[in-house]
């Protein structure tokens, strides 16, 4: 079990964000950066089609729309594809 006192982060995180509208601090912020396209992610795996729509979860219809342009990846997909170029380990341990 772990040691936290959740109720004195919930105070400490709610004091945070009253200092925050006041122009007292600045909060951290992470961006984001886009995943490469499917395709070129899917390459560097050396995965097929559908190989590679299984492991996201999609059908290989959605991932040839989105190798093809037609679609774009969307939410979920997105993260998914993030993890899958940044951290490839995770999607060949897995097949």
């Amino acid at each position: 079990m772990s040691n936290r006192d959740i109720g004195s982060e919930i105070l400490q995180g709610l004091d945070e964000i009253k200092k925050f509208k006041k122009g007292q601090i600045k909060l951290k912020t992470t961006s984001l950066s886009e995943p490469s396209a499917p395709k070129v992610i899917r390459s560097r795996l050396k995965l097929s089609q559908s190989a590679f729509a299984g492991l996201l979860g999609v059908s290989m219809r959605t991932l040839q729309d989105w190798e093809q342009g037609r679609r774009a990846p969307q939410g979920p997909a997105v993260a998914l594809l993030r993890i899958a170029e940044q951290h490839p380990e995770v999607f060949t341990d897995l097949h």
